[in-house]
């Protein structure tokens, strides 16, 4: 990458609604990591915008409470891999536009006729596969340098509210930085 190029990414990732929302989705994987470890059979999900995060799932307020607690002590302390989550959607994006581009790839070119795509139809699906494999420890490289930051700066929860989803709590998190 240019230094141009690399001033610009910068750039872009340092607006503030980006940077925010950087800050928060980071800090939400981390109080998801907490809240998992602390019950390994809890079923989590999240969200992260400017003003904060939800977490989602059947946890109680004081458990919340004490993962945010911890999560914002430990980040700040420098435990950033925390920022990064192995079901982030990130991943899933990067593995779904991956795949795709490589079976279109495949596909490119097969000819107009249904037979000459089935033909194609093996290669598609083994480079599918293989942007699947390479798309692993990429999804988690752009979590850690576009998606989510590990680094708070002056970040606090200003207030979480509970509701229920369904059968489901969930809790939005406000932040203020």
């Amino acid at each position: 990458m240019t230094s141009e190029a690399r001033i610009a990414y910068n750039s872009v990732l340092n607006l503030p609604p980006i940077a925010r929302t950087r800050r928060n989705h980071g800090f939400e994987h981390a109080t998801l990591h907490i809240l998992s470890r602390r019950n390994p059979s809890l079923r989590l999900a999240g969200h992260s915008d400017p003003g904060g995060f939800w977490v989602i799932g059947d946890v109680s307020l004081e458990e919340v409470q004490a993962a945010l607690n911890e999560a914002l002590q430990r980040l700040h302390a420098g435990e950033s891999n925390l920022a990064v989550h192995p079901n982030c959607g990130t991943n899933y994006v990067t593995s779904g536009v991956l795949a795709s581009m490589a079976a279109l790839a495949a596909m490119f070119g097969a000819g107009r006729r249904f037979q000459d795509k089935l033909w194609r139809l093996p290669f598609a699906v083994t480079l599918a596969t293989l942007a699947l494999i390479a798309s692993q420890p990429l999804g988690r490289l752009v979590q850690e340098r576009v998606t989510t930051s590990g680094e708070l700066d002056t970040m606090r929860v200003v207030k979480i509210s509970p509701s229920r989803r369904g059968k489901v709590n969930a809790f939005r998190v406000s932040t203020q930085s």
